[in-house]
């Protein structure tokens, strides 16, 4: 995934950021643009296209999310059916829920990630495995 350059973060020197202006200096999806990282929480913006590899992860903190644009599935290894979440519509992870996101639909999904700094992909759980690289 493309990371951010031109466009940075919000600052107290920045303290206004557009969404257009991130997708138009990240072009096509993927890419991934982190917002804001204060008081040990961070902001992402993630845009995926549909039929992107996700892997199967958990956190071991809190995580949610506001979906932007867009349509996703996110099965979670502890329920039998998947959530579906379109934009609008806000998903929440607890610590430790493995889960799995799956963009659906014709078209790139945008969503902005609320988790904690530090906060990464674990996968050395049972139901775990990150994509594999080509």
């Amino acid at each position: 995934m493309a990371t951010q350059e031109a466009l940075g973060t919000l600052t107290s020197a920045t303290r206004t950021l557009s969404l257009d202006a991130i997708k138009a200096q990240h072009g096509d999806a993927p890419w991934v643009h982190e917002i804001v990282q204060t008081n040990g929480t961070r902001a992402v913006f993630i845009c995926q296209a549909p039929g992107h590899l996700n892997d199967t992860h958990y956190h071991e903190k809190d995580e949610w999310w506001y979906i932007v644009e867009g349509e996703q599935t996110w099965q979670f290894l502890d329920e039998a059916e998947p959530h579906y979440v379109h934009a609008g519509d806000c998903i929440f992870a607890p610590a430790n829920a493995i889960h799995h996101i799956s963009v659906v639909g014709d078209r790139p999904a945008i969503r902005l990630a609320m988790s904690a700094v530090g906060e990464f992909h674990r996968y050395d759980r049972p139901g775990c495995a990150p994509v594999e690289k080509k």
